[in-house]
């Protein structure tokens, strides 16, 4: 989300994203405080909360839905 002309996604969807790449082998996940993160995701719908896990870089990251700004497949 480099481009000034794009807007953020709304709440619902970036919930819609994410229950999306659930199904997806890579995701990156834009973050509010201007990280992105590559890797796998978990999402629990119900609770909101997630973990993206990179087996590559040995890492994870817990997540809720209101810190992702926005989910690229």
């Amino acid at each position: 989300m480099t481009d000034r002309n794009t807007t953020r996604p709304t709440r619902d969807e970036v919930y819609d994203l994410l229950m999306n790449a659930r199904q997806a082998d890579w995701v990156e996940l834009f973050l509010e405080d201007g990280r992105a993160l590559s890797g796998a995701i978990i999402f629990n719908e119900f609770k909101g909360t997630g973990r993206l896990i990179n087996v590559d870089e040995e890492f994870s990251y817990d997540f809720n839905v209101d810190q992702v700004v926005d989910v690229k497949l």
